[in-house]
């Protein structure tokens, strides 16, 4: 019998594994090459770089110029050929590196009009809120018994109860004089013993 190959099938959903590298993959860090990249650019920008860089351009002319033959390594009848090149070498690099410098620079701005758009439409949803809650409650403040609003009630009250106690005084010193003509009367009409001289005597006999 053959014998089965133990090497497993490949079908189209499963992915194809990882070819080992014989040499390891340059991965640089983005961020430690952006502040490396935004520092020199800052330089650039310093009036310190134009000093380092004027004299620097000075000493070579002077040493190119002034100095022996044999000591001379740019050559002034060429048109300091060597200088030029450096010249050119540092502008083609600061170009570049100036644009990385602006590009993340760009970025972090973007970052930041984003946090501050989200720190805008935060602020204001909360005095949107704020002021709803504002609103509420000064309209349940309205169904509100205030100081002045009690002061007032009990005022009227007060004056009412006062009213009402001088009217029943009123009525209760207008009702007394009939009280005591009525008790006058009563009294006038009881019979005196002894007032009718036609009546029967003490002794109860008839004269």
């Amino acid at each position: 019998m053959a014998e089965k190959s133990t090497r497993p099938q490949r079908t189209l959903d499963t992915p194809l594994p990882a070819t080992a590298r014989h040499r390891p993959r340059f991965r640089p860090d983005p961020d430690a090459f952006g502040r490396a990249t935004e520092g020199f650019a800052r330089f650039m920008g310093t009036p310190l770089f134009l000093l380092y860089m004027t004299v620097f351009c000075v000493v070579w002319l002077l040493w190119n110029t002034l100095a022996p033959i044999e000591w001379r390594f740019d050559d002034a009848a060429l048109g300091f050929t060597a200088l030029t090149l450096m010249l050119s070498l540092q502008a083609s690099y600061a170009a570049p590196l100036l644009l990385l410098a602006q590009n993340r620079q760009d970025d972090r701005d973007k970052v930041s009009l984003t946090e501050d758009r989200k720190r805008a439409e935060r602020n204001l949803h909360d005095t949107e809120y704020l002021t709803r809650e504002l609103a509420a409650l000064r309209i349940a403040l309205r169904d509100v018994a205030t100081r002045d609003y009690v002061r007032s009630e009990l005022r009227s009250a007060l004056e009412d109860l006062l009213e009402s106690n001088d009217g029943e005084e009123i009525r209760l010193r207008g009702r007394a004089p009939k009280r005591r003509e009525r008790v006058s009367d009563a009294t006038t009409q009881i019979p005196q013993v002894g007032a009718d001289p036609s009546g029967p005597g003490p002794s109860g006999k008839t004269p």
